[in-house]
């Protein structure tokens, strides 16, 4: 247990909002934050100095009911220009390439980059209300193309820079960008990948390559242009004013069917992401917050809008967080706020390859995208001398999360300490009873929830059957323990959904994938996690295809089918052969029975 200190307390963003409002404890804090959320939300907007060309007459409008709220109504604004509010030679960017010294960039360097970029636009036929779509690493140029494209009123599709063709070909197909950004190769723990070959293969219109190699020769297809070819000269760019409601970003979220979820985010999203940090992370003015993720995961956005908008620098290291070079790094950029994924934790313990540098300089650690570890969650804790662990759960269509810790509660490893700031949820058991054990319902209005799909029906997919109850609810598929303390466990998905390495991807969709095999009849994929907590591993069983008969090893060829089809992270860590498989009166395949009845091995 990491106990806060009165230091800690007093310096935090948390207590200077409680002693605003004469509270003595958190939990004062949050109750007034869900009872007065209009209050709480106009007050965070004025905390975070989030700019308005035009103020919004209303912090709120639910005249459309909750489920479709609209925040910051009547303004007009961009968001992008909140997150150049620090001193121009202020430090924006702390970098590190393959075998190079830790770079810095300044906020004035950013910005004439993304002004660069937004004069570029024109050039390649891209205006306000049109679709680019990003796949590349977290770089200092992924950073800029991302912001310029938002303060240019053009929507910004994100994929992930490990998705196979067929995965990016899916996103390409929703979202239709005019142009994709990308790079020649990526470079990992010593290897190289291809990348722009990828985006071809995906039956990409056009592309705008950053060249990271000048040894790897590429040849460009006619229509496709080099990053220095683009880029314009001209640094002086005025934003694009819009709406609050206006889409930024589109993401992509695995949901219970093949096809990903497309959720757009708006400029009132990156207030949620923003004010999360602020409050919960506790990003203060010149951090350096590292968070190693992707653009194509809503930590991307979040990481961008979270510590840009609060003032810090953000952390990039561009090669895997997975040895010494990055511990080497966090060390050196002075790293305040470090996130982190389970999987990640539990490699450095096993490995040991964090220990023998300083981390003094964190004050505190994030974790997210799987179940944790205490034992691992405590661990990471004194890498860097006892520093608390913010757990912290919430998801692509929230913007940010329901469920946190603080740096103002007792942080004990591997547990939520409340509800986020300004959100509430009930837990429902299968009756639809409140219980202290059960699936999670949010309580609309929160800003930063969606309130569309751009290929799938919203209201069906989160509002319709839902329980009765006094309150609209919204259905989000974790399941929580409540403990005797008040604190929280998360227990995983109930829906089929899993989280795989921090990735949340559908059983279906591995199931697609295994169904291939010539073998396989049919199959069910399952998440299955340790006794004890941690990150959960993939395992399917499969019914066997009996007109089949040969001698390969199965399991090899289901690792390398979900690494192919799927994604080259995925790892089948357990492939059972099963007579039939449990199914419901309906014929829906019963996978949290077969989860009850594994063990982890």
């Amino acid at each position: 247990m990491w106990q806060p200190t009165v230091e800690k307390t007093i310096n935090s963003n948390i207590d200077t909002l409680m002693k605003k409002h004469q509270f003595t404890n958190y939990k004062d804090l949050w109750e007034w934050s869900v009872a007065h959320k209009e209050t709480f939300w106009e007050e965070t907007v004025a905390n975070l100095h989030i700019i308005q060309h035009k103020k919004f007459k209303k912090i709120l409008n639910i005249d459309d009911g909750v489920t479709k709220a609209k925040w910051l109504f009547g303004a007009q604004l961009n968001i992008i220009d909140s997150c150049f509010q620090n001193q121009d030679n202020a430090t924006a960017i702390v970098f590190q390439k393959p075998n190079k010294e830790v770079q810095k960039v300044t906020q004035k360097e950013l910005e004439n980059l993304v002004n660069k970029i937004a004069n570029s636009f024109k050039n390649i036929q891209v205006k306000k209300g049109d679709t680019i779509a990003i796949d590349l690493p977290m770089s200092v140029e992924c950073v800029a193309i991302y912001l310029a494209a938002i303060k240019s009123g053009v929507k910004v599709a994100t994929i992930v820079d490990s998705f196979t063709p067929k995965e990016i070909q899916v996103r390409l197909q929703i979202t239709n960008p005019k142009v994709v950004f990308t790079q020649d190769v990526l470079e990992r723990a010593g290897k190289i990948f291809p990348l722009y070959e990828k985006v071809v293969t995906a039956n990409t219109h056009k592309i705008v390559v950053i060249k990271t190699q000048k040894e790897t020769v590429i040849s460009l297809r006619n229509q496709d242009v080099f990053w220095d070819d683009f880029l314009s000269e001209n640094t002086n760019f005025t934003s694009v004013k819009q709406s609050p409601q206006d889409c930024i970003t589109i993401l992509f979220s695995s949901g219970t069917t093949g096809e990903p979820k497309a959720i757009p985010w708006n400029h009132t999203t990156a207030i949620k992401a923003a004010s999360d940090g602020f409050y919960h992370q506790n990003i203060q003015e010149n951090d350096v917050v590292c968070w190693p993720t992707n653009l194509g995961w809503m930590m991307g956005p979040w990481l961008i809008f979270a510590t840009l908008i609060n003032k810090a620098a953000i952390g990039l290291y561009y090669d895997a967080p997975l040895g010494a070079g990055f511990g080497e790094f966090v060390q050196n950029a002075k790293v305040s706020m470090l996130g982190v994924i389970p999987s990640i934790v539990k490699h450095w313990k096993n490995s040991g390859c964090m220990e023998p540098f300083n981390w003094n300089a964190i004050k505190n650690y994030s974790s997210t995208g799987e179940v944790s570890n205490p034992t691992e969650m405590n661990y990471l804790m004194q890498l860097a001398n006892n520093k608390p662990v913010i757990e912290y759960c919430g998801g692509t269509e929230i913007g940010g999360g329901y469920i946190t810790s603080t740096v103002v509660q007792e942080n004990i490893p591997s547990t939520f300490s409340t509800k986020a700031l300004g959100s509430d949820f009930v837990l429902l058991d299968e009756n639809y009873q409140e219980t202290t054990q059960g699936e999670v319902f949010l309580i609309p209005p929160i800003m930063g929830l969606s309130t569309e799909l751009l290929n799938k029906n919203h209201q069906k997919i989160y509002y319709d059957d839902t329980p009765k109850h006094q309150k609209v609810l919204r259905r989000h598929g974790d399941e929580l323990r409540q403990l005797e303390n008040g604190y929280f466990k998360i227990l995983g998905r109930v829906d089929d959904a899993m989280n795989l390495g921090g990735i949340k991807v559908s059983a279906t969709q591995i199931e697609a994938a295994i169904n291939q095999l010539n073998f396989v009849l049919e199959s069910a994929a399952i998440a299955a996690a340790p006794e004890d907590g941690g990150p959960a591993k993939l395992v399917v069983f499969y019914v066997e295809n009996k007109n089949q008969n040969n001698d390969e090893d199965r399991l090899k060829a289901a690792q390398k089918i979900a690494k192919t089809e799927l994604n080259p992270l995925f790892k089948v860590a357990d492939l059972l052969k099963i007579d039939v498989l449990p199914r419901t009166a309906s014929n829906k395949i019963m996978r949290r029975t077969l989860r009850d009845n594994y063990k982890v091995k």
